[in-house]
C-alpha cells in the first residue's frame, strides 16, 4: 500500500477515536464521521487495488510540485542518472521529471531515466550477469542521489534506485555485506564520474529544466565533454 494509502487509513481510524470522544461534547452527528471515514477507507482501497498506488503518487506528486526546491532536486537527481548513463556507454531512451509526465507517457511510478535495457534483459534471460553490466547499473542507480548529495548537501531521493539495486544483488545472491560494500562503492564510482565531468553535468541540468529531448541532451553531452576543461 502507497504512503498516501496508509495515511487516509490512519485519518479514518483518527477520525473514528476523535468522534467517540468528543462527538457527544459537541452534539456531533455519527453520520458524519462515518461517511468521512468510509470515503477515506474505500480512497485508498481503490487507489491500492484498481490503480496500484498511482492516485497517491499522482497527488503527493502534485503538492510537492510547488515546491521550487523539490523541483530543482527532481532535475539534478535525474540529470546525475542521465549523464553517468552516457558515460557509461547505456543509452537513455526517455526521461520524465513528475508522475504527471510519466502517467501521459505511459511509464510506471513517478516518473525518471528510461534507459534501454536489451543488453541487461539478454543477460538475464541467458542465467547471468556480467561484472561489468552489473557495475554499470550500480553506478547509474546510485548517481541520482551522489547528485542530490553533491548539490545540498544530502539526499531526499534515492529510496527506489537503492531498492533496485538491493533487489537485483539479492536475485544474484550477494550476502548483507557485500551488498553494502557494493552500495558503497557503486556512490564513490558515480560522484568521481560526476565530478570529473561537473560542466557536461551542468550543461544537462540546463538542457532539462528546458525539457530538451533525449537527443538534444545527448548532443549537448556529447559538445560539453569535448571542452578542454573536462579532459
Amino acid at each position: 500500500m502507497s504512503q498516501l494509502s496508509l495515511n487516509l487509513v490512519a485519518i479514518s481510524i483518527f477520525l473514528v477515536t476523535m468522534s467517540a470522544l468528543l462527538g457527544p461534547l459537541v452534539e456531533l452527528s455519527p453520520v458524519v464521521p462515518a461517511i468521512a471515514t468510509a470515503s477515506a477507507l474505500g480512497l485508498a482501497a481503490l487507489d491500492t487495488l484498481t490503480w496500484q498506488g498511482r492516485g497517491s503518487t499522482l497527488m503527493l506528486d502534485w503538492l510537492a510540485g510547488f515546491s521550487k526546491e523539490h523541483r530543482a532536486r527532481i532535475i539534478r537527481h535525474e540529470a546525475g542518472h542521465f549523464l553517468v548513463a552516457r558515460q557509461l556507454d547505456i543509452p537513455v531512451t526517455d526521461y520524465t521529471l513528475s508522475a504527471w509526465e510519466a502517467l501521459r507517457k505511459g511509464h510506471p511510478g513517478q516518473g525518471g531515466v528510461q534507459f534501454d535495457t536489451q543488453i541487461l534483459d539478454a543477460e538475464l534471460q541467458q542465467g547471468k550477469l556480467s561484472a561489468q553490466m552489473l557495475d554499470r547499473l550500480c553506478t547509474i542507480w546510485m548517481a541520482g542521489g551522489a547528485a542530490e548529495a553533491m548539490v545540498y548537501g544530502n539526499a531526499q531521493g534515492g529510496d527506489d534506485d537503492r531498492g533496485k539495486l538491493r533487489a537485483l544483488l539479492i536475485q544474484i545472491r550477494f550476502s548483507a555485506a557485500d551488498r553494502q560494500h557494493k552500495e558503497r562503492l557503486s556512490v564513490l564510482r558515480a560522484k568521481t564520474l560526476l565530478e570529473t565531468h561537473w560542466t557536461t553535468y551542468e550543461a544537462l541540468v540546463a538542457a532539462m529544466e528546458r525539457r530538451e529531448t533525449v537527443e538534444e541532451c545527448d548532443r549537448i553531452i556529447a559538445s560539453a565533454v569535448a571542452l578542454p576543461e573536462n579532459l
